[in-house]
């Protein structure tokens, strides 16, 4: 799998620093990724999720290990730092 695209778009709302489009080998899109910055991780990505009947959440896309997700963190926080300069 290679991400081929990341676009970020800048939010400062609190802990909410922005939100993150994907294209993975140029073919499927992922959109609506929270980047958001925690006190005690720093910054991290939030699958996009749907609220469930009980209230709950549920990720709508996420990645099935854990080497996939620091991917694509190191892919979007990269990009996003980009955008803040």
């Amino acid at each position: 799998m290679e991400i081929t695209e990341v676009k970020v778009y800048l939010a400062n709302e609190g802990k909410l620093k922005g939100y993150a489009t994907m294209v993975i080998d140029g073919c499927f899109i992922v959109r609506d990724m929270k980047i958001i910055k925690s006190d005690n991780k720093g910054l991290f990505v939030s699958m996009p999720s749907r609220r469930k009947k009980d209230g709950s959440f549920k990720d709508i896309v996420h990645p099935l290990n854990s080497e996939t997700r620091k991917m694509i963190e190191e892919k979007i926080i990269a990009e996003y730092k980009k955008a803040i300069e």
